[in-house]
């Protein structure tokens, strides 16, 4: 054996001694690739089309008396942006004293198809989830809201446009 291969074989037996293991890629932190972006950008993402939405089902909208105001995802983020949080305060309150006092609601997270599928499943959970954490920051009680994922199993889009429609989170009355 030449010193080429041993020296592989020593580096590979100093790391396996020293305790430390390499670091093992994280499906929450893979990379994802970027796409070009499109050039006829759509209404529902004017605002900034690499951003998803919250969308609020049309009966809860119609009995809260809100208009079709988004809250927003980053790509590859579940943060909620801070000057679009407004919608989801009033669904807390519509939940809380208005007149959808005591019903119960489901969040849906969903995701573009961009990363592998289980990371996009966690990626719509973790959607989901910080909608929830927002609105039981407003008062809300855990037991009226149920989350899940649907990942990118409904996801539609084609272009960076498109896929900012599934990077969303759908809240929904439970029935």
């Amino acid at each position: 054996m030449n010193a080429r291969h041993i020296a592989p074989c020593v580096a590979l037996l100093f790391m396996a001694c020293s305790g430390s293991t390499p670091p093992v890629a994280s499906p929450l932190h893979a990379p994802m690739p970027l796409a070009a972006p499109s050039t006829q950008p759509s209404a529902a993402v004017e605002k900034s089309p690499d951003k998803g939405t919250v969308q609020i089902a049309a009966e809860i909208r119609k009995a809260c008396a809100i208009s079709d105001q988004d809250a927003y995802f980053a790509f590859d983020s579940s943060k909620l942006e801070g000057d679009d949080k407004g919608v989801l305060k009033r669904v807390a309150v519509c939940f809380e004293s208005g007149p959808l006092a005591g019903h119960s609601m489901r969040l849906v997270g969903h995701a573009d198809p961009r990363g592998t599928e289980e990371y996009n499943m966690v990626l719509g959970g973790s959607r989901a989830d910080t909608v929830k954490d927002f609105l039981r920051g407003d008062g809300l009680p855990d037991s009226r809201m149920a989350t899940t994922s649907r990942g990118e199993l409904d996801a539609q889009g084609t272009g960076e446009a498109s896929w900012a429609k599934d990077r969303r989170v759908d809240v929904m009355l439970a029935k």
